[in-house]
């Protein structure tokens, strides 16, 4: 049976133990919980470039929509012009 003074120096040990895990894991979760904030940001931050870029592409893919039917109708308007000469 372990004496007062053995029984003393193991709660003592056991405490100290406790004391160093529990500083371990508030510095991982610290750690993680900055990791994790830190991410976040940047997927927000990649969310919204990738959004601006969509959006410059579709307003890009439009004015080329309008160039080349604007093109198709002033084809058409001279061939609709000159195609019954040739009848």
């Amino acid at each position: 049976m372990a004496t007062k003074k053995q029984t003393t120096i193991i709660d003592n040990t056991a405490r100290k133990v406790l004391g160093i895990a529990t500083t371990a894991n508030d510095l991982a979760l610290s750690a993680t919980e900055k990791v994790f904030e830190k991410s976040f940001d940047l997927t927000e931050k990649g969310i919204g470039l990738s959004s601006k870029i969509v959006k410059k592409g579709l307003k890009v893919s439009a004015k080329n929509q309008d160039i080349v039917f604007d093109t198709l109708e002033t084809f058409k308007g001279k061939a609709s012009k000159y195609l019954p000469k040739f009848k």
